[in-house]
């Protein structure tokens, strides 16, 4: 059994009572994302948005391209690599991104009909779609990107990441998001989602979560860590 002295005890009290109030006296992060109201405000978007009225390439894409009559020229698979460039045969690179199918072909149609051929017909087939997702970053035990799932909320993404680590600022949540051209960011309080007294953040495909980093609550816990376990019950004779 480990004899702990009355004085060593009391110095070790003192030292998480110290650390104690240093976390409660902490400044937080001065905010430079809006918070609360103005947060949900600043990530809303009309639902339409999220749902692309077309479908367009991207890198990642796998596609097929049939040239009708020029089985030399067909491609059966190729995919878009990551400047959403195709290698076609004759005719080169030819840039798919942000493109549709049918556009992607009239493209390449024009392509071949400028040299090669007369009044060329191309179908495009998108074979394999790139995958949604969401990324999941900070004072996560698993950061990482998530496949998108349709109804994925705030909440459910830090699940799937294994939920916020003990050194996590709750209160700092940060979700990124690009609608188009335009760059949004909202900063929530988990603690009042999880309590109900805030709604939860229903997410869109490409979300970024990062989770905040609290160092006064880091280095409590360090200093809880290495403290040996001390018995304050005395034994009843």
């Amino acid at each position: 059994m480990i004899e702990v002295s009355k004085g060593t005890a009391i110095a070790r009290l003192t030292l998480l009572a110290s650390f104690a109030l240093l976390a409660g006296c902490q400044r937080g992060i001065e905010p430079v994302m809006p918070a609360g109201q103005a947060g949900y405000d600043a990530v809303s978007i009309d639902p339409d948005e999220t749902i692309p009225l077309r479908y367009t390439l991207a890198p990642g894409d796998r596609i097929a391209v049939r040239v009708y009559g020029e089985t030399e020229l067909s491609v059966p698979e190729i995919v878009l690599d990551n400047a959403g460039v195709v290698s076609l045969p004759l005719i080169g690179d030819v840039r798919a991104i942000g493109s549709t199918a049918t556009e992607f072909a009239r493209q390449i149609e024009a392509a071949y009909a400028a040299e090669f051929l007369r009044d060329p017909q191309v179908t495009v087939i998108v074979l394999e779609s790139r995958q949604l997702t969401i990324a999941v970053e900070g004072e996560v035990e698993q950061p990482g990107v998530y496949p998108f799932k349709d109804g994925q909320t705030l909440l459910s993404a830090l699940a799937v990441a294994r939920s916020p680590t003990e050194s996590a600022k709750l209160d700092e949540i940060i979700i990124f998001r690009t609608v188009g051209e335009q760059k949004l960011a909202g900063r929530f309080d988990l603690r009042d989602i999880r309590g109900g007294r805030s709604p939860d953040v229903a997410l869109v495909p490409g979300d970024i979560v990062v989770v905040g980093f609290s160092s006064s609550r880091a280095a409590f816990l360090d200093v809880v860590r290495v403290l040996p376990i001390v018995g304050f019950f005395r034994p009843i004779n």
